[in-house]
């Protein structure tokens, strides 16, 4: 990431660190020098203030010092500071700190008169001395000078070499260096570090944002911690909890909205086909039931075992209308809206699962192969118990038409924030007049089949009335080799 918080975070760290070494350079660079000479003025006053205390005191006479105790601190001064100073009195006499004073002669001689000023960068003057910065050929040296006149009319000169604080300041600028390049590495790898642990936690809320805004509440902010990133993470997860079940509410308000609009236009439409088929479909088993009832009743075989199949006949007629009847009160109920549909989040791989497992018996009684390979789980938005009646019905329908080879094949597959369950079972396909058809209450594509283990026309009734209370898409496709029957669920 161009922009990233780590990559700033080093960037501030490194760019003060470097400023700061930076800064340090050109100080030393620019600055060192006239500290050190505003410093050294300073030291040559003091030196120039305890000589003319020293001849105030008459203890400076004939070149000499009379007083061992001044002596000894002009001495100390002058070793300390570094300086080396030259006093010529009136009478021809020297007092100096150096060995070799042939040096320090000629220079106050030349300032006497007039000669060295030329080589001179004056930086200070009264009337008493001046403090001049000269180079000295000779020795290939600066050196900054003090010279003029004592109180007693003594001419003095006092000389520092600045040689040393030069080289002070390449050792110095060296060092800086040295140790701003150990720094900056240090720096790099410090703030890489705490950038990583500070950025950690910022980058799981980051993902953990973009997961919510894509309607999944299944992750979590783990990194915890007691500071203000981990009471950030913690508001994320109650917030994440808290939107899953505000979008649950509201995926059902809508739900039921939309459930309200369409009932009033469709309800007497449904009245009055519901009575209309009940009527039509329950005429032939009631017919069949009043037939064989009426043959026993007037003694049309007098054989048990007549009398046995006429019993099985009005058993068996009497146990499919109860089957239509509870299908019908399911239908009814969808239809006419009397139930609520609860949208909850659940794993649809596990719920076919589970139907498949119920009808594990039916299956091996058909001899049917079932196919499901699905392991991960897959997490939809609907009913749930609605979802296990589509699919028990769609599941039941492909065990009564798998014809020969007898397969049945379940499928689930994610796209475009759909999950789609396709079931194909192997046989003859429907056909095409058949097709826009079978999903009305009580059609029947293969009769005879049907009559045969008791299909009434409802089960693809009921699926259409469930898919169309959730508003989702369902429908079937022909092969060569069978038929698939599908529906489509919200996976946010």
């Amino acid at each position: 990431m161009k922009h990233s918080i780590k990559r700033q975070m080093i960037a501030v760290f490194l760019g003060l660190l470097v400023s700061f070494v930076a800064a340090l350079f050109l100080i030393n660079l620019w600055l060192l020098e006239p500290y050190y000479l505003g410093n050294k003025k300073t030291q040559f006053i003091g030196m120039y203030e305890e000589l003319n205390l020293a001849v105030e005191n008459g203890a400076l006479k004939d070149g000499r010092l009379m007083d061992e105790e001044m002596a000894g601190r002009l001495a100390f001064q002058a070793e300390k500071n570094n300086i080396s100073f030259l006093i010529a009195d009136d009478k021809g006499g020297y007092l100096t700190n150096v060995h070799d004073k042939e040096q320090l002669k000629n220079q106050l001689l030349g300032y006497l008169l007039n000669q060295a000023q030329k080589d001179c960068k004056v930086l200070e003057g009264t009337d008493e001395y001046q403090i001049n910065q000269s180079w000295n050929p000779w020795n290939q040296t600066d050196y900054i000078e003090m010279w003029g006149e004592l109180a007693d009319g003594s001419q003095f000169l006092l000389r520092s070499p600045l040689e040393g604080i030069k080289e002070s300041a390449k050792i110095s600028n060296r060092f800086l260096l040295s140790i701003g390049s150990i720094l900056i590495l240090l720096t790099v790898a410090f703030a890489w570090y705490f950038s990583r642990r500070l950025t950690a936690p910022i980058l799981e809320l980051a993902k953990l944002s973009d997961q919510m805004a894509d309607l999944d509440f299944n992750a979590k902010y783990k990194s915890g911690g007691s500071n203000e990133i981990g009471e950030l993470g913690a508001n994320f997860n109650r917030m994440s909890e808290k939107l899953e079940s505000t979008i649950s509410e509201l995926k059902s308000a809508n739900n039921r909205l939309k459930e309200d609009i369409e009932q009033k236009e469709q309800l007497e439409k449904m009245r009055n086909e519901f009575l209309g088929n009940v009527s039509h479909e329950l005429k032939t088993p009631i017919a069949l039931i009043q037939g064989y009832a009426e043959g026993l009743k007037e003694g049309v075989s007098d054989d048990a075992q007549s009398r046995e199949f006429y019993c099985d006949v009005i058993m068996d007629e009497a146990a499919k209308m109860n089957q239509m009847v509870k299908n019908l009160l399911t239908l009814n109920q969808l239809e006419f809206g009397d139930e609520d549909i609860v949208f909850e989040r659940f794993d649809l791989a596990a719920l076919v699962n589970g139907v498949l497992q119920s009808m594990e018996i039916l299956a091996e009684q058909e001899k049917i192969q079932v196919i499901f390979r699905q392991e991960k789980p897959i997490y939809v938005w609907a009913d749930e118990f609605k979802v296990e009646q589509v699919v028990r019905n769609y599941v039941s329908n492909a065990f009564h038409h798998a014809g020969e080879e007898k397969v049945v094949e379940i499928k689930i597959v994610t796209l475009d924030g759909k999950a789609r369950v396709t079931v194909f079972n192997t046989g003859t396909p429907i056909a095409g007049e058949d097709v826009e058809h079978i999903w009305e209450k009580f059609y029947k594509a293969d009769k005879a089949h049907s009559r045969e283990y008791g299909g009434n026309g409802i089960g693809l009734s009921i699926v259409k009335a469930i898919m169309e209370s959730f508003h989702q898409e369902y429908g079937v496709n022909n092969y060569d080799n069978g038929v698939e029957f599908w529906f489509e669920l919200d996976v946010q």
